[in-house]
């Protein structure tokens, strides 16, 4: 098509000029192939035209599918595409790549080698790709590749980990080798423990030592977890776990915080006897760090427990530290901080201590002459009783050794009345207790001197009037009072043993630490959030401790019970009845009933926690001890929220099960009036949940013919009578499910329903006899008892259903003739009394 511009009457044809269209060059590519159209915008000196080349990649295999060699031939073009000079351009044919290899897989199985050769190295190469954008985008499709398992093993094993390590080298370009680091911990889970251990272990090992760039560190320590799942709890214990000790004692605290978020995970891939020993002190720690940011994070559980928080999110490779420094480190964490220069070499300082935060800003701490008397017998009690790891190489925890610990402690006592100082007293002392945890039969003596110089009562960590001598003996801890010999419980009064919560199950110190973040002080000053913490993981904790220990954790749960926060006694209110199946029924009835029954007065925020495990917690309970809550049931029909609909919802639903629990008698006279109750309600999710519970409630008093033919009267008379056209329809539908369930015979429901439930055929609602006629064809017409000529009631059920067919509405006079084959029963009833409330 030309445009004719200049034509008149008068002119020659040598005057006509022709000039060209623009629908002419639309119409030259509309006349190319879909390879000549890819060739033509591929060399294309404008940059969008060959980002939309990238772009249509797809849509091109898709029109050369019939042709193999074609379909060559557009992959060959890619790998042109793939040396553009433009990040643009690159970036866009990455986000292509996982279309097309899904594509190849599932359309060219006769081409298994078009990714692996042509898409493959693409992929790889970008990883290293000096644009930002190009190595995000390339990153992502390699993740996408590995979770659509659209890369083979072999590929992986030598075209993708060899690069992913180089690139990972100590001379590799910070960004890039942060990158990678993050792309192996993540295709870790995705390649199988085989190839991490041998390809990715031992690069991660070095990677978590690397001092030049904490953001590698950090990517390490947040993905620590995983890796450690993957390889298994031989590699964690001889590999991973000496380097995850020095991650604990990072310099840079966000570091440590990603240590903190993975630490459950880490102590799953290890023994219980690495957690009792090794990971106890660790873990106290990191509760104890100096930076609030690191120690927070451990409330959310204890990693013996086995009631584990969901966990934090890991920190990516180019995230920055951006939460809110800490005063106690004041340091910038762009550049790793320097070693402290008041450490002297001459101390014997692990190498994992070297860049813990307390050796840096800690004041130089005063020499001190050593207690020789008390040395050599720690010496002579080493000898005695070696260690039962002796000879095994064990990682040493960044942990403070006992003098350190005593001289930290007898620095922070003269600030003792500030709350946040006291809780770190409480913890350092726990965490003093727990360096014998190390030597089994170590004695740690804290014995008053006289006035000649020796050690006095202040000391923080002696007992007034008590020698304390810790040790474990298999049993139990001890405090004795007296001579040395009477290293016994007897030596407990009845006060100091019921104040004692010690137990040989788990470390001494992680319980106290545990029980003291519980403190009602430490939640107002340290972490309002705390206290619900520590009631998410109270089952968890009881659980491992046993119910002989429950002494232990009485009084901190009667203390949680009653916070000032709802949500913590919420928290409670959800799991009360998971912790009556640890307790058993006795300590259940001794000390769970009266928490159980406050929380019936409670909040509806924390009496719904209660009702959603009303019949697990009273199935728990002895017959009598159970009784005593049918007085109680009916308040749960009070809410502070008239609105609340799902509580009474849920109430039906708790009622219906607890059925089982009671008596026919006990039924008839508590259940009954809240489930006539429940039936009227103005929500109609409620009221279908209660003509459920009301059927079965037929179901239960049936075999007493007195309390059946009560209850059958008065739903007659509250429901067939009503007024409402709701309550007769709510009728119609219990008989329906009472026929549908057998909750009664075929006789007593003649006897006491049938009647009632014909005489609605008159109804001048049609919706009640839309429902009564799908109940008489689609239920009773279908039992046996009532089609037998012999029946009496045969024929009321043939006249009423003749009446129905005749109905002036065409709903009714549908379902009254409608073989009941036709329809689904329980669907039509819904659909027809539902669109009616």
């Amino acid at each position: 098509m030309s445009l004719i511009v200049g034509v008149d009457d008068y002119s020659s044809e040598s005057d006509i000029i022709i000039i060209p269209s623009a629908l002419d060059f639309v119409s030259q590519d509309e006349m190319l192939t879909p390879l000549g159209r890819l060739d033509k915008y591929v060399a294309s000196e404008n940059i969008f035209n060959r980002q939309m080349v990238a772009r249509s990649l797809l849509d091109t295999l898709k029109a050369v599918n019939e042709d193999e060699r074609d379909c060559i031939t557009v992959l060959e073009r890619v790998g042109r595409l793939a040396d553009d000079s433009e990040p643009t351009v690159r970036a866009e044919l990455m986000e292509q790549v996982p279309h097309i290899a899904i594509f190849c897989q599932e359309n060219r199985p006769s081409i298994p080698f078009a990714f692996s050769k042509y898409l493959l190295p693409i992929v790889v190469r970008y990883l290293a790709d000096q644009n930002n954008q190009v190595r995000k985008t390339s990153q992502a499709a390699l993740l996408v590749l590995l979770e659509q398992e659209l890369i083979e093993r072999g590929d992986i094993e030598t075209l993708v980990c060899p690069v992913l390590v180089d690139l990972t080298a100590p001379d590799s370009n910070d960004d890039v080798k942060t990158e990678a680091m993050a792309i192996i911990c993540k295709m870790a889970p995705m390649v199988g423990k085989d190839i991490t251990e041998r390809l990715f272990l031992p690069r991660f090992c070095e990677m978590c030592c690397d001092c030049r760039m904490f953001h590698v560190r950090k990517v390490c320590a947040a993905n620590f977890g995983d890796i450690c799942s993957v390889v298994g709890g031989d590699a964690t214990e001889e590999l991973l776990l000496p380097r995850f000790f020095q991650l604990c004692s990072d310099n840079v605290w966000g570091v440590r915080k990603a240590c903190a978020e993975c630490f459950m995970t880490v102590s799953s891939s290890t023994s219980q006897e690495v957690r009792r020993t090794k990971l106890s002190s660790l873990f106290i720690s990191l509760i104890s760090d100096p930076s609030r940011w690191v120690s927070t994070q451990q409330k959310g559980g204890f990693l013996p427990f086995g009631n584990p928080q969901p966990e934090g999110k890991h920190t990516t490779s180019n995230e920055k530290d951006d939460s809110p420094a800490d005063i106690s480190e004041p340091s910038s964490l762009s550049e790793p901080v320097e070693e402290s220069p008041s450490v002297s070499p001459q101390d014997s300082i692990p190498e994992q201590e070297l860049y813990n935060s307390f050796h840096f800003w800690r004041m130089p701490i005063a020499e001190m002459d050593l207690d020789i008397e008390l040395l050599q017998h720690g010496e002579s009690c080493q000898q005695e009783s070696p260690s039962p790891s002796h000879g095994k190489t064990k990682a040493s925890a960044p942990v403070l050794d006992r003098k350190q610990l005593e001289e930290l402690i007898e620095n922070l006592e003269p600030h003792i009345d500030d709350p946040d100082v006291k809780a770190q007293v409480e913890v350092l002392t726990a965490a003093l207790r727990a360096t014998t945890m190390d030597s089994h039969l170590e004695d740690a003596f804290l014995e008053p001197r006289d006035s000649k110089g020796g050690h006095h009562h202040d000391n923080p960590f002696g007992v007034k009037g008590y020698r304390v001598v810790m040790f474990d003996r298999g049993s139990s801890w001890c405090i004795s009072h007296g001579d040395d010999s009477e290293l016994s419980d007897s030596s407990f009064s009845p006060e100091d043993e019921k104040k004692s919560k010690h137990q040989d199950v788990i470390p001494q110190a992680l319980l106290d630490q545990y029980l003291s973040m519980t403190d009602p002080s430490r939640a107002q000053t340290v972490d309002m959030e705390i206290a619900k913490h520590c009631a998410y993981s109270l089952p968890g904790v009881a659980m491992t401790l046993g119910r002989q220990n429950w002494h232990c954790l009485r009084d901190t749960y009667e203390t949680l019970a009653s916070d000032m926060q709802w949500k913590v006694r919420r928290t409670l209110a959800f799991s009360i009845h998971e912790l009556a199946l640890i307790l058993g029924d006795q300590l259940t009835a001794a000390d769970l009933v009266p928490i159980f029954n406050s929380f019936l007065k409670d909040l509806d925020e924390v009496r719904v926690g209660v009702l959603k495990h009303l019949y697990d917690f009273l199935k728990l309970l002895h017959q009598e001890t159970r009784r005593k809550y049918l007085y109680q049931l009916q308040e749960f029909l009070v809410t502070d929220n008239s609105r609340n609909w799902r509580f009474r919802s849920e109430l039906a639903e708790q009622l219906v099960l607890l059925l089982e629990l009671y008596s026919g008698q006990d039924v008839y006279d508590y259940l009954r009036p809240l489930s006539f109750s429940l039936c009227t309600d103005r929500v109609s999710s409620v009221r279908w949940t209660s003509y459920k519970l009301v059927s079965e409630i037929i179901r239960k008093v049936a075999s007493c013919q007195v309390l059946l033919a009560d209850f059958l009267s008065e739903l007659v008379d509250k429901f067939c009578h009503s007024h409402k056209w709701s309550g007769r329809q709510a009728f119609t539908f219990v008989c329906q499910l009472v026929i549908e369930d057998d909750c009664v015979s075929l006789e007593q429901f003649s006897e006491h329903l049938l009647a009632p439930l014909l005489q609605l055929a008159s109804d001048p609602v049609a919706n009640v006899r839309v429902l009564l006629a799908k109940t008489i064809r689609q239920s009773l017409m279908e039992r046996e008892y009532f089609l037998h000529s012999a029946n009496s009631h045969q024929e009321a059920l043939e006249q009423t259903l003749v009446a129905l067919q005749m109905d002036l509405d065409k709903d009714v006079k549908y379902f009254a003739s409608v073989h009941p084959g036709s329809t689904r029963i329980s669907e039509d009833a819904m659909s027809t009394t539902s669109s009616t409330y």
